[in-house]
C-alpha cells in the first residue's frame, strides 16, 4: 500500500501533519516584516527548548554543520582539545578537530559502552597548566543507542575552570532534560530532523557568554558558519544569509506543539517509549546492544543472534513498510536500531514490535513466545 511508510529510525523522524501543512505555505520574503515576527517567536521558543537565556542560533545546515560551527567559532589552530569517542559520531568530532589542525586527545570506550566520566576527570586533573581549551562530548551516541553521562562529565569540566564544554545533542535535545543554563554548558549543537520533528535542513547552536568570550580571540577560518554574523542578525530577528523559509514555518509549528505538550511530558514520553521498547526486545530474547543504565531515549540498538539483522530490516520494510536503521561501520549487518524519537507515541511502538514479531516468525527465529514482545511493551504503557 502506498504512503504508509513508518520511520522508526533516529532521523529523519516522523513529521506531524500540521508541521507538513506549515511547510506547504507559500514562501514569504525573508527580509519582510512578517518573517521578522516569525523569527522573533521561533528564537524565543528555541530558548525555551534549550532552557537558556543565551543565544540559540539557526543555520541552514545538518547537525554536522552545527557541530563544525561549534568548533571553528571558539578555537584556534593548535589548540589542545579532549574528545570523548564511543561511536560513529564521537569519531566524527575527532575527524572535525583533526581537519582543523587541533591538538586532539581522546577518551574512548568500546562501541555499545558509555564513556567513563572518571577518565575525563583524570585527563582534566592532569592538565595542571590549563592547556586544554575544550572538552567535546557526544551526549546520545546515535550509532549505538548509548547515552553518555553529560552531567557528570560537565561537572569535571567545570572543576577544571578553563575548558569549554562543546556537546553534540543531536539525538538528545527534545528527548531528555538538558538544562543549558543550569548546567552552565557552553556550546550545544543539534539538527532539525530529530526531536524537533521537522525535515532535515536546519542546524542549531546554543552559545554561552563564556564561549562568546573565546569567540573574540578564536582564529580558525570561518565565513558562512561565523556565528557572530548570526548573533548580530538574530538581535534584529533576521539572518545573515537566505534561510530555508518553509523549514522555519515548520519549526514554528513544531515548537508550538512541543510547548503544548510541555518539557516534562516530552521527557517522560521518551523515557516511556525507551522502557517499552527495551522490555519488548528482552521478551523476544534478542540481546540489547547498550546496557540499561546507559540507554539513549532516542534509539534502541539490538544485536540479534540466530537471525540476520539485515534480513530483519528487509522484511520489515517489504512486508510492513516499517524502516529501522542498520549498523554503521564495523556494526553493519550486526545490529539494527529502532528509533523512538520526536513524533513517536505508544501506538507506534506497539505496531513496530508486533511487526517485528511477525518478521522474526517469518525468518524462522524461535527464541520467543509469540505475543511476548507486545505484552511486555503493553505492561510498561499500562503502568506509566
Amino acid at each position: 500500500m502506498n504512503d504508509k511508510l513508518m520511520l522508526m529510525i533516529p532521523g529523519p523522524t516522523p513529521v506531524p501533519e500540521q508541521v507538513l501543512l506549515a511547510m506547504a505555505k507559500h514562501p514569504i520574503g525573508h527580509r519582510s516584516g512578517d518573517f521578522t515576527k516569525i523569527m522573533a517567536e521561533v528564537t524565543q521558543n528555541l530558548k525555551w527548548l534549550h532552557q537558556t537565556q543565551s543565544d540559540v542560533l539557526m543555520l541552514a545546515a545538518s547537525g554536522t554543520g552545527a557541530m563544525e560551527a561549534g568548533i571553528i567559532n571558539f578555537l584556534s589552530p593548535g589548540d589542545r582539545v579532549l574528545v570523548t569517542s564511543n561511536g560513529k559520531f564521537g569519531e566524527r568530532w575527532v575527524e572535525l578537530c583533526q581537519a582543523y589542525g587541533l591538538n586532539t586527545e581522546t577518551v574512548t570506550a568500546e562501541w555499545g559502552q558509555a564513556i567513563d566520566p572518571e577518565q575525563v576527570r583524570e585527563k582534566l586533573a592532569a592538565d595542571t597548566t590549563k592547556q586544554l581549551k575544550a572538552v567535546i562530548v557526544t551526549h546520545s551516541e546515535t550509532s549505538t543507542g548509548v547515552l553518555n553521562d553529560l552531567e557528570a562529565i560537565n561537572r569535571h569540566v567545570k572543576a577544571h575552570g578553563q575548558a569549554l564544554i562543546i556537546v553534540d545533542v543531536v539525538t538528545s535535545l527534545g528527548a531528555i532534560n538538558i538544562p543549558f543554563d543550569e548546567w552552565e554548558l557552553d556550546v550545544v549543537a543539534s539538527g532539525s530532523q530529530k526531536g524537533f520533528m521537522i525535515p532535515p535542513g536546519l542546524g542549531f547552536v546554543a552559545v554561552s557568554p563564556k564561549a562568546w568570550e573565546t569567540y573574540k580571540t578564536a582564529k580558525l577560518p570561518r565565513y558562512y558558519l561565523d556565528l557572530g554574523k548570526y548573533r548580530k542578525d538574530a538581535a534584529k530577528n533576521s539572518t545573515p544569509f537566505t534561510p530555508p523559509v518553509n523549514l522555519i514555518f515548520a519549526l514554528q509549528a513544531a515548537l508550538k506543539m512541543m510547548q503544548a505538550e510541555g518539557l516534562e511530558n516530552i521527557f517522560a514520553r521518551h523515557q516511556r517509549l525507551t522502557a517499552a521498547t527495551r522490555a519488548a526486545i528482552k521478551a523476544l530474547g534478542l540481546p540489547l546492544f547498550a546496557p540499561d543504565d546507559a540507554a539513549s531515549p532516542a534509539i534502541t540498538a539490538v544485536a540479534p543472534q540466530g537471525v540476520d539483522a539485515e534480513q530483519i530490516r528487509a522484511v520489515l520494510k517489504k512486508r510492513f513498510d516499517i524502516v529501522m536503521a542498520g549498523g554503521q561501520d564495523h556494526l553493519n549487518g550486526k545490529i539494527f536500531r529502532i528509533g523512538h524519537l520526536g513524533f513517536v507515541g505508544d501506538r507506534d511502538i506497539l505496531a513496530a514490535v508486533a511487526s517485528l514479531e511477525a518478521t522474526l516468525q517469518e525468518l524462522g527465529y524461535q527464541g520467543f513466545t509469540p505475543g511476548a514482545g507486545v505484552a511486555a511493551a503493553s505492561q510498561v504503557f499500562v503502568k506509566a
